[in-house]
């Protein structure tokens, strides 16, 4: 049996990566699966006067020690701005410091969602630049647009996307 860690890149309490990323990691077969809410793992604003004067905060050592304990990683970003949500970005900020090669090489499926019709591309396409540098092993990626019309009563809806991610996570335990 596997471990993974699911989390959204959001603290939003109605968050719908955090459903989409709920949804994703309940596909995963023979896998026991560790939901991190991003609102358990509060950190102050990244800053290195912050960092010289208090040192790195214990919940950025915890959320690296998840990953690293892992087996693998479903993560789903909340794309505010074209980017990363601020939370995420601090968190990764903090967790570069303790260890630059983030992710351990642990297989991922990275995926987004958003309201509109792009479904988080712009962070999508940041992150899968910016995460291998970090020792990410993407295995594959997953977009979800228009979440309002397309995940309804917990479940992606529209067939063709579903079988779309059911062939994705299939791939990510594969790579377990």
């Amino acid at each position: 049996m596997k471990n993974i860690i699911s989390f959204a890149g959001s603290n939003s309490k109605n968050s719908i990566n955090v459903k989409l990323a709920a949804y994703a990691s309940g596909l995963v077969e023979n896998a026991n699966v560790n939901f991190l809410d991003l609102n358990d793992f509060e950190l102050p604003l990244y800053g290195m006067d912050y960092e010289i004067e208090h040192g790195i905060p214990d919940n950025a050592h915890k959320f690296l020690e998840a990953i690293k304990s892992s087996d693998g990683i479903v993560l789903s970003l909340a794309e505010h701005n074209g980017a990363y949500s601020a939370v995420f970005k601090n968190l990764f900020d903090w967790m570069s410091r303790i260890e630059g090669k983030t992710f351990f090489g642990k297989p991922m499926l990275l995926m987004a969602t958003s309201p509109g019709g792009r479904g988080g591309a712009s962070v999508l396409s940041i992150s899968q630049d910016r995460f291998p540098r970090h020792d990410a092993n993407i295995v594959e990626v997953f977009s979800l647009p228009s979440f309002g019309d397309n995940f309804v009563e917990g479940k992606i809806a529209d067939e063709a996307l579903n079988s779309e991610l059911k062939g994705k996570v299939i791939a990510f335990q594969k790579a377990l």
